[in-house]
């Protein structure tokens, strides 16, 4: 073999030798440890869902009542320009009789509404209750509070993990600690209102709007991690 060659191939392995990563080193004192920041917060969107169900002998009777109590839905609630509103799921299926024979149709449709301001809501609710009945309706805090109430208690979750950090190495008796790792987490418990669904009216009279109270949705930012203490 090339002599040349072997000297070369001798360099690579001693070269590779000496790049190699050396092992991480041990370390001691580490301690796990979790902070978090919590603040209730108003709910301040509203959700909503409204439908109508209707039976015929056919399934173009079905969609023709379906779609026409949808249809002047839809335009009552072009007057309330701070409700927003869109259809949801609309359904046509056969019924059948306990011996499996066709007795007709059924179909349902929805509308959906969401908005920020309650008071317009409870009214255009109230108005589509006499053609329709209220599925369900919910609060909670929209996107914009939401995301500005993390980023507060994000700051305040970090000063607590400090705060703990700092407790903890006086009790081992450090000189101080080395922030090894830390993470940041949100969530959100909305507890459900209470207030009963009024059912849709005889004829064509309006249901009184419903007082809504969207209460608060609790948000919580935790911080987790690890320290290590300095001896």
């Amino acid at each position: 073999m090339n002599k040349t060659f072997l000297l070369l191939l001798a360099g690579l392995f001693s070269g590779g030798v000496a790049l190699a990563a050396e092992p991480a080193q041990p370390r001691y004192n580490t301690v796990t440890l979790q902070a978090e920041a919590q603040r209730e917060v108003q709910n301040d969107l509203l959700n909503a869902t409204l439908y109508v169900e209707a039976n015929d002998a056919t399934p173009a009777g079905v969609a023709n009542i379906v779609n026409k109590t949808v249809n002047e839905a839809l335009r009552v609630a072009k007057e309330y320009k701070s409700v927003r509103v869109r259809s949801g799921n609309n359904q046509t299926y056969p019924v059948y009789s306990r011996g499996n024979q066709l007795q007709g149709w059924r179909g349902r449709g929805e509308i959906r509404i969401e908005s920020r301001d309650f008071e317009a809501a409870s009214v255009l609710i109230g108005k589509l209750q006499s053609g329709m009945q209220l599925a369900n309706m919910g609060f909670s805090i929209s996107r914009e509070t939401r995301r500005a109430a993390e980023d507060e208690l994000a700051v305040e979750a970090i000063a607590a993990f400090k705060a703990r950090a700092e407790v903890l190495r006086k009790a081992l008796g450090g000189r101080g600690y080395k922030l090894q790792n830390v993470n940041v987490s949100s969530g959100h418990n909305v507890p459900q209102p209470r207030f009963a669904m009024a059912r849709a009216a005889p004829a064509a009279q309006e249901v009184v709007p419903l007082n809504m109270e969207g209460g608060v949705s609790v948000i919580t930012v935790t911080a987790n991690g690890a320290i290590e203490v300095l001896e």
